[in-house]
């Protein structure tokens, strides 16, 4: 899978989707008064920018050598020493996650103030098979609850939850996995009212997480 993401790398740093949103104002504004940061499977990069941009150290990480992280790894394991970092955060990522619980449990122990996660919710079983359809690197989008238990399965209570609608262009969407022909109307089928115009609208939640 890794050389699959390395391969899409230069895709996701221009990807007008990832590259901004609200749910990446909340999470530069959640990092207010941190100094250092961990980006856990940074894509494009997009999050270490941004925080970057605000005065934080911010040391990247990602198991795909072509997204040019500072460190190569998987978010279940990740090769930091306990409390390395005041905040450690992720964005958009967790449903590749093999082993959410686990990449949870990992960035609560390298954190010494808190994890911040961002990703899709959980939007039914019709839309996990079209994300399968469209990208098989997909795992599972989770819901609200099962955020809060992985949470605090890795001894952290969610401080602050935010819901919002993503709007995301369809067809670059499928564009960026390689989606195509029977495939992609398959997934518009499978979307059903998801698909307005020309974008497909994904629910996104961000928590901000704090040792219990």
């Amino acid at each position: 899978m890794t050389d699959v993401w390395s391969d899409r790398a230069e895709m996701y740093r221009m990807s007008e989707a990832h590259r901004d949103g609200p749910d990446l104002d909340v999470l530069v504004e959640w990092a207010t008064g941190t100094r250092t940061a961990l980006d856990v499977a940074t894509g494009g990069g997009h999050v270490a920018r941004r925080l970057r941009e605000t005065g934080l150290e911010v040391v990247t990480c990602d198991p795909a050598p072509g997204m040019k992280p500072d460190v190569v790894c998987r978010a279940e394991d990740l090769p930091f020493a306990d409390g390395s970092f005041d905040l450690v955060v992720t964005r958009v990522a967790a449903h590749h996650y093999d082993d959410v619980a686990k990449a949870v449990l990992e960035m609560a122990r390298v954190a010494a103030d808190g994890v911040l996660i961002v990703d899709n919710c959980f939007m039914g079983e019709d839309v996990e098979a079209a994300e399968t359809l469209r990208d098989p690197s997909h795992v599972r989008n989770y819901s609200e609850v099962e955020w809060r238990s992985f949470a605090e399965l890795a001894g952290l209570e969610v401080e602050e939850v935010q819901f919002f609608e993503k709007p995301i262009e369809f067809q670059p969407w499928l564009d960026r996995c390689g989606c195509s022909d029977d495939d992609a109307t398959r997934v518009r089928e499978l979307l059903g009212d998801r698909i307005v115009g020309e974008h497909v609208v994904l629910d996104r939640i961000a928590l901000k997480a704090v040792p219990a």
